[in-house]
């Protein structure tokens, strides 16, 4: 809870990966909010009063993901929005002509984004299909798997193209963005 509430405050792109890496988390644990409490959340340095509220978090997760229909895969609705959010965010920033920066970045992803969403095997957005790339590459390297030059190179644009929108949606949140 703490870490998903910095990374909200911080950096909009790595909470939005922290909490599909959270939603997975709970799937291994059958959304069973007493084996998240016994076997996960006591591994952390967390005081009691903290293990209780990190498991009252997390069985609240589970309850929503359970109500929603996405124990097996999918997204929670609350991790939807902030996609959508951000794909608005994204859309405006493209139509700006204040934001060069973004547009070259967003140029420079667009030929992986459009190979990437070729080979998806349903219609997703461009920055779903940007996020589903780190998020897979991120597997990958947990897994110790070797990851081509190519998803790399990929992966380099993406990320940078999702680190400026981050910075964005942060300036914006501030009231210091400019559109």
């Amino acid at each position: 809870m703490k870490i998903a509430k910095h990374l909200r405050d911080t950096n909009i792109a790595e909470y939005l990966l922290y909490m599909w890496q959270l939603e997975d988390t709970l799937r291994a644990y059958g959304c069973d909010p007493d084996r998240l409490r016994d076997e996960y959340v006591t591994r952390f340095d967390l005081t009691s009063e903290e293990q209780q509220r990190e498991a009252q978090w997390l069985g609240d997760l589970c309850t929503m993901m359970r109500q929603e229909g996405v124990v097996q895969a999918g997204h929670l609705q609350m991790n939807r929005g902030t996609l959508s959010m951000l794909t608005d965010l994204h859309l405006q920033l493209l139509e700006s002509t204040k934001h060069p920066f973004y547009s070259s970045a967003y140029y420079k992803a667009l030929p992986y984004i459009v190979e990437l969403r070729a080979k998806a095997s349903r219609p997703k957005s461009e920055l779903e299909t940007c996020f589903e790339a780190l998020y897979g590459t991120m597997i990958l390297r947990w897994q110790r798997r070797e990851i081509s030059a190519e998803t790399q190179a990929a992966v380099d644009e993406i990320s940078h193209l999702l680190a400026l929108l981050a910075d964005a949606w942060r300036k914006d949140k501030a009231g210091e963005l400019d559109l």
